[in-house]
C-alpha cells in the first residue's frame, strides 16, 4: 500500500506514549514533522495486581491517546499506525481497554508481540544507523526486546520480561533487596540464546537514551545529537554501577533527568546485565526504534525493508527541501573525488581513512544553504547539515560534512568551529585537503558544470585543464586555502570574438 504524504504512527509503552508524524517529501525522502510524548505510566499498579491495567493509567492513556488524535486533524494524516507494547501484552483487560478507546476516541490499536517489537527496532536501526550488524536492545517499562543483527538482516529476536516500571513495582516497591531482583533478572537473562553474542550492542528505549544523554552531558560532548552517539562499554562500566547503587539524592548529581529517577536504576540493572551476557563492549545509542520502523516497514515494504544502496534517506530529505535548483552533481564529485586522491598520492598526506564518502556527500548537500537567503548560504548549509543530517553516518562524519559546508576553502586556523569539533574532526591536515577539493570542485561546478575538466598534478603544480572558460572561477580558486603551498596552472578555452565595429 502507498503511504500517504502524511503518516502517524502512535507507540504506547509501559512508560510513555509517543505520536510522531512523518512527511514525505519524494520516493524514498521523509522526515518527522511532529512529535509528541507523554508519560502516561499505562502499566502503573498493573504488575502489583495480576497485570490489570489501572484507573490511573487508563486515565492518563485516554488523556493522551485524545490530545493525540487533536494533532492528527490538524496535519491532514491519510494513516495512523497504533501499536502498543508490553503493558498491553500481559493486561488481562487489554481488550476492554483497546474497545473503549476505539468506541471513544476513533484509534484502533494493534498490540503487538516482544518479536514483532523488537523486529521493528532492528528495521529502523539498519536502515537508519551506520550498521551491518550487531544486538539491538530494547528497554522499557515491562520488557526488554532484543534482536540479533548479520550482515544487514535481523537473524533472531527475543523478548524478556525485563523492564524498569515491572522491576520497581515487583520488588522496589514492595521492600525486596537488590539480591532478590538481581536473581529475576538473570533467570529471564537465561534465557538468551547462546548465539547472541557481539561486541557492538545497539541501545534503545527510555532508559538507554537517557543514559547516553547523561554521559554526553558529562563529558562536554560538542555535538548536540543523540542518535549514533558510540561509547565504549569499558569507559562507563563505572559510571552505570554508580547508578544502579545509588540513592535519590546522588541520582541528581549523575546528569540525570529527574523523571527517570524512579526507575533508571533497575534499567541500567537490566541494561548492564544484558551487555555482559552478549559479551558486548561497545554501545550505538539509537534515536529511532519502534515508531520509525513501522514507518519504514511500510515505506520499503516493495524493498525488501532496506534502502537502496545508493539511497541516504538524510540527503534525500534535505535536497527534496532545501535544493530546489534539482541539480545533479555526478560531474562535481567526479572531480573532487578525482583531486582528493591526486592530492592524498601527491602530497603524501598520513591520514586515518579515507573520505571520500564524506566529499562527496558534502557536495551533494552544497546548495541547501540558498534555500533561505543568498548571504551567508555556508552558515545556513552548516546548521541545517548539523541538524539533519542523522541516518547512516557516524557522528565524526556528520561534523566533517557540515563543516566543509561551513569553511568553503577559507583558512582552518581562523575557525571557531574548527576548534571546538576537533576531537570529532580529522586531524588537520587532512581537513585542509579535504577543504580545498570541496571548495575547488564547487567553484568550477558552479562555472561550467558541463565542461569537460581534467586534474594533473606533477611538479608541484595542479593544472586544471578545460574545453570551456574557467573566467568567474579564476578568481575564487586562487583564494582557496591550499593544504600545502603549490602552484595553480589553469588552461581554459577562452575565445573573444573580434572587436572590429566595437573599437
Amino acid at each position: 500500500m502507498e503511504l500517504e504524504k502524511h503518516t502517524a504512527v502512535i507507540d504506547i509503552g509501559s512508560n510513555s506514549a509517543r505520536l510522531v508524524i512523518f512527511e514525505r517529501s519524494s520516493k524514498f525522502g521523509f522526515h518527522i514533522i511532529c512529535e509528541q510524548k507523554s508519560r502516561v505510566r499505562i502499566g502503573e499498579g498493573a504488575y502489583q495486581n495480576s497485570g490489570r491495567l489501572q484507573a490511573i493509567g487508563i486515565t492518563r492513556a485516554y488523556q493522551a491517546l485524545d490530545s493525540f488524535m487533536q494533532t492528527i486533524r490538524e496535519y491532514d494524516v491519510g494513516h495512523i499506525y497504533c501499536v502498543a507494547t508490553s503493558a498491553l501484552r500481559d493486561a488481562p483487560n487489554a481488550k476492554e481497554f483497546i474497545d473503549w478507546i476505539k468506541a471513544n476516541i476513533g484509534i484502533e490499536i494493534d498490540v503487538i508481540d516482544g518479536g514483532k517489537e523488537a523486529f521493528y527496532g532492528s528495521i529502523a536501526a539498519l536502515n537508519l544507523l551506520p550498521i551491518q550488524s550487531g544486538i539491538t536492545i530494547d528497554i522499557g517499562g515491562g520488557s526488554a526486546d532484543m534482536s540479533l543483527l548479520k550482515m544487514g538482516k535481523v537473524v533472531d529476536t527475543i523478548s524478556l520480561n525485563l523492564g524498569g516500571v515491572r522491576l520497581k513495582e515487583l520488588f522496589r516497591d514492595k521492600g525486596k533487596g537488590p539480591e532478590e531482583m538481581q536473581n529475576f533478572i538473570d533467570q529471564e537473562i537465561a534465557r538468551i540464546p547462546e548465539h547472541f553474542h557481539h561486541q557492538s550492542a545497539i541501545g534503545m528505549g527510555g532508559t538507554i537514551r537517557t543514559l547516553s544523554k547523561a554521559i554526553m552531558t558529562k563529558k562536554s560532548y560538542p555535538l548536540k545529537k543523540l542518535h549514533a552517539f558510540s561509547y565504549a562499554l569499558q569507559e562507563q562500566s563505572s559510571y552505570f554501577d554508580t547508578i544502579i547503587h545509588s540513592d535519590l539524592e546522588g541520582l541528581a548529581r549523575l546528569y540525570l533527568k529527574e523523571d527517570r529517577f524512579d526507575t533508571i536504576r533497575e534499567g541500567t540493572l537490566i541494561f548492564v546485565s544484558i551487555l555482559e551476557a552478549i559479551k558486548a563492549k561497545e554501545v550505538i545509542t539509537s534515536g529511532v526504534g519502534v515508531r520509525e520502523g513501522i514507518f519504514l516497514s511500510k515505506l520499503l515494504q516493495n524493498y525488501n525493508y532496506r534502502f537502496p544502496a545508493s539511497i541516504n534517506p538524510s540527503i534525500i530529505s534535505m535536497q527534496d527541501r532545501f535544493d530546489k535548483t534539482l541539480k545533479r552533481y555526478d560531474n562535481a564529485i567526479g572531480r573532487a573525488l578525482k583531486l582528493y586522491n591526486l592530492l592524498r598520492y601527491n602530497l603524501k598526506m598520513d591520514e586515518d581513512r579515507d573520505y571520500s564518502m564524506e566529499l562527496a556527500s558534502a557536495i551533494k548537500l552544497s546548495n541547501i544553504g540558498k534555500s533561505l537567503t543568498i548571504y551567508h548560504t555556508n552558515e545556513h548549509a552548516f546548521y541545517i547539515a548539523s541538524q539533519e543530517l542523522s541516518y547512516q553516518y557516524r557522528h565524526k562524519s556528520i561534523v566533517l560534512i557540515s563543516m566543509l559546508l561551513l569553511m568553503q576553502g577559507k583558512d582552518v586556523k581562523k575557525s571557531t568551529h574548527y576548534r571546538y569539533y576537533r576531537d570529532l574532526l580529522p586531524k588537520k591536515s587532512s581537513f585542509k585537503v579535504l577543504n580545498f577539493c570541496y571548495a575547488l570542485s564547487i567553484a568550477l561546478y558552479e562555472d561550467a558544470k558541463d565542461a569537460i575538466i581534467d586534474l594533473e598534478y606533477q611538479h608541484n603544480t595542479l593544472t586544471i585543464s578545460s574545453n570551456r572558460s574557467l573566467y568567474l572561477s579564476k578568481n575564487s580558486i586562487y583564494t582557496i586555502s591550499q593544504p600545502k603551498k603549490f602552484e595553480i596552472k589553469i588552461i581554459d578555452a577562452s575565445t573573444i570574438p573580434s572587436m572590429d565595429g566595437v573599437i
